[in-house]
């Protein structure tokens, strides 16, 4: 008898530690939570406003462009068969889209939080098993990557309900699928980053980069396969036909990106039992995804800790001095100790996972957009519709790179702040420290951003003018924006907080975006609208009869010239005021 109940006794103790432990965990979430939403009410407010406000609008925006979408295509489709079809292909394209971002999204945060987070450290000193903390960084990881996700695909599925006239339970099942398919993605993510650390700790760059070149040539393969010119007209039903057959690849009923558009447009259309068969095969696959993650955790997450860390000890160098010796040689002209910072800078920005991931991300989508423009079947032979394609481009890659410069740039200031009393036994100024940031982020974006710039360009074909106002316009914006974050970064630093993504957070970081989206739109602006008039008239009265081309050319001089002006001031005065704040702190 003591040896049958001995099992038992122990089975139910182990039970009860886990229960104990999870319960711990979500009193430590919802603390956190409670926390952070409390600091962000006492000293965030404007940013929580702005946060809702614009999230709002956007979703408002978002909800009237889809329904009014689903309703064109109600009217133009007749076919109910076709109408499903071309639906389900829009939302399974939709949908694998976000799934494969997700992954890449779970992934980066998930190696930030897992291997390189002090409170991760911390944790793992407390009697609480690796698998535990592992998935409370999952939880936080899927968090932080689906609230995009939500707010583009919410819209979507709320305007298609509407206008399929969806039963009740349509809406009731939403969020379980919604929230379903989250956890999907997230497990991947978690699981790959997982294992690239346990099994590839002393990776080379040179094997990053060809692994990546890779990738790259992978996606490209697909995007021209995808993407190739079709030669009938625009919304036709043999465009129709030809665009569903290139998007049969996402109908492969092993996507988790199939079950929930089926799932749902089954619900939309009242058959109650598919949608809760499908979905409780999401449901079941996000399980089993979760659980083969704390599986994997419970084996490997503290080796590969160890191992990355002990790596990086023993490693050393990275091998790249060739990079630093090019970059000091390139920019010779500039004083050496402002060459030094512009290198240290460099060094960094490699490695740190975090930064040159989405910064490779969201520029190479944009490459694979911008190259693929005259594929897309664009009405393409009309000069205004050309350039308004192009402005919204090179706005963009203004709104992308005001992100990166307020998500990396601004905290740099506050970051070097905190280890100011390394910095001031060295024989360098401050105003040398603030030129070097300036310089190292005005020059690293020049380059990509002009490249985009002018891809964009070459594949839409603009008329020479606009091809210059656009690379004029992208010189500003990267000097512009570059100067607003080192300046604003240094009048208004936080230097009590270690976490990059609070400082930009923050009520300094919140407004210097703010003043970073105004100053993009001032300047897409004032370069558009005469570029716009006079394509316009060359398009309208090409002989010159009724509209002064010479004056239409002066407006886009005048127009040049404003943004020039506007760009100088956006450069020189932040500058001036980060200059002045950066000499009088007292660290």
């Amino acid at each position: 008898m003591p040896h049958e109940t001995q099992p038992q006794r122990a089975g139910s103790y182990v039970g009860s530690s886990w229960k104990h432990e999870a319960r711990a965990f979500w009193c430590l979430r919802r603390a956190l939570v409670l926390n952070s939403v409390q600091v962000l009410l006492r000293e965030s407010r404007l940013r929580v406003i702005l946060v809702f406000s614009l999230s709002a609008l956007f979703w408002l925006g978002l909800f009237w462009l889809f329904l009014d979408g689903f309703h064109f295509l109600d009217s133009s489709l007749n076919n109910p068969a076709t109408r499903a079809r071309t639906i389900a292909a829009i939302f399974n394209i939709f949908f694998l889209s976000l799934l494969v971002m997700l992954v890449f999204s779970s992934g980066i945060i998930l190696y930030s939080g897992l291997f390189r987070s002090p409170e991760t450290r911390y944790l793992l000193t407390l009697p609480a098993r690796a698998e535990r903390v592992f998935l409370h960084k999952v939880q936080e990881a899927a968090a932080f990557s689906s609230w995009g996700f939500v707010l583009l695909g919410s819209p979507m599925l709320v305007a298609y309900g509407l206008v399929n006239l969806a039963p009740w339970f349509y809406y009731l099942l939403l969020p379980v699928y919604v929230l379903s398919f989250v956890a999907v993605p997230a497990a991947v993510g978690a699981l790959a980053c997982l294992l690239v650390v346990h099994r590839l700790p002393a990776l080379k760059v040179q094997m990053v980069v060809g692994a990546g070149i890779v990738v790259l040539l992978l996606v490209g393969a697909l995007a021209w396969s995808l993407l190739k010119g079709s030669q009938t007209e625009l919304m036709t039903p043999s465009w129709f036909r030809e665009i569903l057959a290139r998007l049969q690849f996402s109908e492969q009923r092993l996507l988790p990106s199939w079950w929930l558009t089926a799932g749902l447009m089954g619900a939309a259309d009242g058959d109650w039992a598919d949608g809760l068969l499908l979905l409780c095969v999401l449901v079941s696959n996000a399980l089993l995804l979760v659980q083969a993650g704390v599986w994997s955790a419970r084996r490997h997450y503290r080796p590969a800790l160890q191992n990355l860390h002990s790596d990086r000890a023993a490693r050393g160098t990275l091998g790249l001095g060739w990079l630093d010796r090019a970059i000091d040689r390139v920019f010779c002209f500039l004083p050496a100790r402002v060459r030094l910072m512009m290198v240290n800078d460099l060094r960094l920005f490699r490695r740190d996972p975090v930064q040159w991931s989405q910064f490779l991300i969201f520029f190479g989508l944009l490459g694979l957009y911008f190259s693929n423009i005259r594929r897309l079947s664009y009405d393409l032979s009309h000069a205004t519709w050309v350039n308004m394609i192009s402005f919204l481009n090179l706005a963009v890659v203004g709104l992308i790179l005001s992100t990166f410069t307020g998500r990396f740039v601004f905290p740099m200031i506050s970051l070097e702040g905190r280890r100011f009393w390394i910095l001031g036994r060295l024989p360098i100024a401050r105003r040398t420290i603030l030129w070097s940031k300036f310089l190292f982020a005005a020059l690293g974006s020049l380059i990509p951003c002009l490249l985009l710039v002018v891809l964009s360009d070459l594949m839409l074909r603009v008329v020479p003018e606009v091809f210059f106002v656009h690379l004029l316009a992208c010189v500003l914006l990267c000097l512009g924006l570059s100067a607003l974050a080192v300046g604003m970064g240094a009048k208004m630093p936080n230097l009590r907080e270690e976490s990059p993504s609070k400082i930009a957070a923050g009520f300094g970081g919140t407004l210097n975006l703010v003043v970073s989206t105004i100053y993009i739109a001032v300047i897409v602006i004032l370069t558009a609208l005469p570029s716009h008039f006079y394509l316009g008239a060359r398009e309208a009265d090409p002989r010159g009869i009724l509209f002064d081309f010479d004056r239409l050319r002066l407006w886009m001089v005048v127009g040049a010239a404003a943004s020039v002006v506007i760009g100088a001031l956006a450069t020189v005065l932040p500058l001036r005021m980060g200059f002045r704040a950066f000499d009088e702190l007292e660290f």
